[in-house]
């Protein structure tokens, strides 16, 4: 049994209810989506077309990853102009007409902001090289002279995000910096200018009427004002766990959080609808993470703790422990995630690579799924986790993108085999994703395999992935319980976690292999595997209703 006594934890009742305090959000990578035009790529009107199956699925909104104009290095992470579409993906047109699809169904829509870095062919850094060093324009970037008596060597010892040096030398011998590629140069937030501009592109988009943003690299934006030498470069290079303090959530980055709430504010007043700020914020701890979600900053930001938890019931209740104090404890919630387009998925990062729907990853997959969605506050489900699909790991080298694995020749982190397009239908590929001209091929290639997980089979088969967590989400929207509130743990065998939430209902995992006695004696509610009357199989989670 666990020594600690049984606790209570949760937000501070501060706030009064908002939609996103509890929302489930869907994150669509949109080239990876769905293919309206028959060229392999998704775009905004295949995102459209899907939404009835998004709305039947139950998700509150979605979050649409970068479809700017961008010579797509980084598939639209590397942001050319911040005011338009991609003509890959569609235009300001066909965009506003999925805003208006998406408000018919009362589905929030969010779009993906990327303010640390752009694109080296935005207007702006085009400028930057044409002009002298020292001028205007090259002070919106961090261009700086080389050491060494020829200033051959870069300017400082950083590493980038993506491998390699940080620095990349232009043609008069400065250097310019870009924590990721060197097609991404780094704005330098330093420049006031950079604020006002990001200002400015706030506005554009939220007078199309979206609901809010998420903010890619949001504990970025601000270097050390002397770009000294890091002590470990290498190590702050390795992971967004490890990432270069000097680079990497510096004070400043608050007030630009602070101006971008005010904003949203703003329009709130006007219209009375609240526009959500969610940031990526990779920091070591859940302490530092509750900074960027105080009351005047951002709403929310990814808990990404969970999702890096192994699979083992001391680490989950360590970092839900964690996350329930110190960030539910700002009066924000917790936002929940498992995967998304930077990670393995949970199929394979919880057990074998094999794609077996009946492996044992894909029964962890599915226990966590239900642990995720009775969590206090906002969930984020990446697409394709709702089928259940297992990363794709054989993709050949000639097919992958990733700039990580054009960066280092390595394979070890490259995130080709999480954005391998979805199968909607079908027995071969490209499985309904593009319906083009006989032939046509999906961006990347979809293993034949991927028929298993087709949207048809899955809403077909009540046993499916898809089943379990739309009736996951139905129950969360029906029963009072869920969603925000507290969370109580209850004592349990050291393999199994049990948590009540509200008034009865029990939440309950197995992490280990052996059935083990349910903490209620009754039927689950809901189950994400067989789970008979009093019994709680390995590798499996459950819901009862029961008064405690």
């Amino acid at each position: 049994m666990h020594n600690s006594p049984s606790s209570e934890t949760g937000s501070t009742g501060l706030n009064r209810h908002h939609w996103w305090r509890d929302a489930v959000i869907y994150q669509v990578y949109v080239r990876s989506f769905l293919d309206s035009t028959g060229d392999g790529i998704g775009d905004l009107a295949g995102v459209r077309a899907g939404l009835p199956y998004l709305k039947k699925l139950g998700v509150d909104g979605i979050w649409l990853s970068p479809f700017y104009p961008s010579p797509q290095h980084d598939h639209g992470y590397d942001v050319a102009d911040y005011d338009d579409v991609d003509p890959v993906y569609g235009d300001l047109a066909e965009f506003e007409r999925l805003m208006a699809a998406a408000g018919r169904l009362g589905i929030k829509v969010l779009i993906d902001i990327v303010p640390n870095h752009c694109s080296s062919e935005h207007p702006l850094f085009q400028e930057a090289l044409e002009s002298a060093p020292g001028s205007p324009a090259r002070a919106r970037f961090h261009f700086a002279d080389g050491r060494g008596p020829d200033g051959a060597e870069p300017p400082n010892n950083w590493h980038a995000m993506f491998g390699g040096p940080a620095w990349t030398r232009v043609a008069d011998g400065q250097w310019y910096l870009h924590m990721f590629t060197p097609e991404q140069p780094d704005w330098n937030w330093r420049n006031p200018e950079i604020a006002a501009e990001f200002d400015r592109v706030l506005r554009f988009w939220l007078d199309r009427g979206v609901d809010g943003f998420r903010i890619d690299v949001a504990a970025g934006l601000f270097k050390h004002p002397e770009l000294p030498d890091s002590d470990d470069p290498e190590a702050d290079a390795r992971t967004r766990d490890s990432v270069n303090p000097l680079a990497w959530n510096q004070p400043e980055v608050h007030e630009v959080w602070r101006r971008w709430r005010s904003i949203c504010e703003e329009y709130t007043d006007r219209d009375g609808r609240e526009r959500l700020l969610v940031g990526e914020v990779s920091v070591p701890t859940a302490r530092e993470h509750a900074l960027y979600v105080r009351p005047d900053e951002l709403h929310q930001a990814f808990f990404f703790d969970l999702l890096g938890a192994s699979w083992d019931a001391d680490a989950f209740r360590k970092v839900i422990s964690e996350a329930m104090q110190d960030i539910a404890g700002t009066g924000s919630t917790v936002t929940w995630v498992l995967n998304n387009h930077d990670q393995v998925r949970t199929v394979t990062r919880y057990g074998e690579p094999a794609p077996a729907v009946s492996g044992l990853g894909a029964a962890r997959a599915r226990a966590a799924a239900l642990l995720m969605l009775a969590l206090p506050g906002a969930a984020y489900i990446y697409q394709g986790e709702e089928l259940g699909l297992p990363e794709v790991v054989d993709l050949p080298d000639d097919v992958l993108t990733d700039p990580i694995f054009r960066r280092t020749g390595s394979r070890a982190r490259i995130r080709d085999g999480c954005r391998v397009p979805l199968p909607w239908s079908g027995q071969a590929s490209p499985f309904g994703f593009t319906s083009g001209a006989e032939g046509a091929k999906p961006w990347l290639p979809q293993p034949e395999y991927f028929a298993e997980y087709a949207t048809d089979r899955a809403l077909a088969d009540t046993r499916s992935f898809w089943h379990l967590y739309r009736d996951g989400l139905q129950l969360r929207k029906s029963l009072p319980q869920l969603g925000e509130g507290t969370l109580r743990w209850l004592d349990t065998p050291p393999e199994v976690l049990a948590f009540t939430r509200g008034d009865g209902l029990v939440c309950a995992v197995n992490f280990g292999t052996a059935p083990t006695p349910a903490p209620v004696s009754g039927t689950p509610l809901l189950s994400s595997g067989p789970c008979p009357p009093g019994v709680l199989p390995g590798a499996t989670a459950a819901w009862w209703l029961n008064d405690l």
